[in-house]
């Protein structure tokens, strides 16, 4: 709460002034912090246009990975609170609505011009948090907003890896509140390593692009959890 409030003037002034900010960066690495996160960064840096396919394992994936790249997200449309949407909001998410499935082709659309800007656009495409113990099945419908590649967009997968203390950190069939408390009552620090891969080839379909980028995550992911999927 004191990290919030000693952001949120800075960011409302900054962008005010300057007409962008890198107060949420700011923030949200650091609340990844606070919640125990001791990130390590490997690979970059990221050019301008990129979109970064994920793994997803926690809500802590969203503080790190920010923190770690200055990346925006897709997200789904239903965030609860109006104060998480507002911050959401400051680090300029998009929304779209995965229960709309013949909106599919106007989300990739919109995922296609929001990757116009240069900040880096980081999308999971699990659509949801994972157990930590191996991946969910990768949903390919919001990939065709890169299949075919747009001229200057660059595609890169980033594996969040928690190593052994992956399956304490995922959020699976577990309420939310619960997950939270849990996290943040633990006594050691978790570290974090955020595996940023090389580009990907263009890959005109968006299948085989969700089928490559899950590969590579699975590749940079500890053997342990390779194991679980053989």
């Amino acid at each position: 709460m004191l990290l919030f409030a000693f952001c949120v003037p800075l960011h409302i002034l900054t962008k005010a002034l300057l007409r962008r900010s890198n107060w949420p960066r700011r923030f949200l690495g650091s609340a990844a912090w606070i919640c125990g996160a001791r990130v390590c960064t490997e690979g970059g840096p990221i050019a301008p246009h990129t979109l970064l396919i994920c793994n997803h394992t926690s809500w802590l994936d969203i503080l790190v990975l920010a923190g770690a790249t200055g990346c925006a997200f897709v997200s789904k449309s239903e965030l609860g609170h109006p104060l998480i949407h507002w911050m959401a909001d400051q680090n300029d998410t998009l929304y779209v609505r995965r229960d709309r499935r013949r909106g599919a082709p106007q989300q990739a659309q919109a995922i296609a011009r929001k990757l116009r800007d240069p900040q880096p656009l980081a999308l999971f495409p699990e659509g949801t948090t994972g157990p930590g113990t191996h991946l969910l099945s990768f949903r390919s419908t919001l990939l065709s907003a890169v299949t075919p590649l747009p001229n200057g967009v660059t595609v890169r997968v980033v594996a969040i890896d928690y190593g052994e203390a992956a399956p304490e950190i995922g959020w699976y069939d577990e309420p939310g509140k619960n997950n939270v408390l849990r996290i943040l009552g633990r006594t050691r620090p978790i570290p974090v390593i955020v595996r940023i891969l090389h580009p990907l080839p263009a890959i005109d379909d968006r299948k085989a692009l969700a089928q490559a980028a899950r590969d590579a995550i699975l590749a940079a992911l500890p053997s342990s959890r390779r194991a679980a999927h053989l």
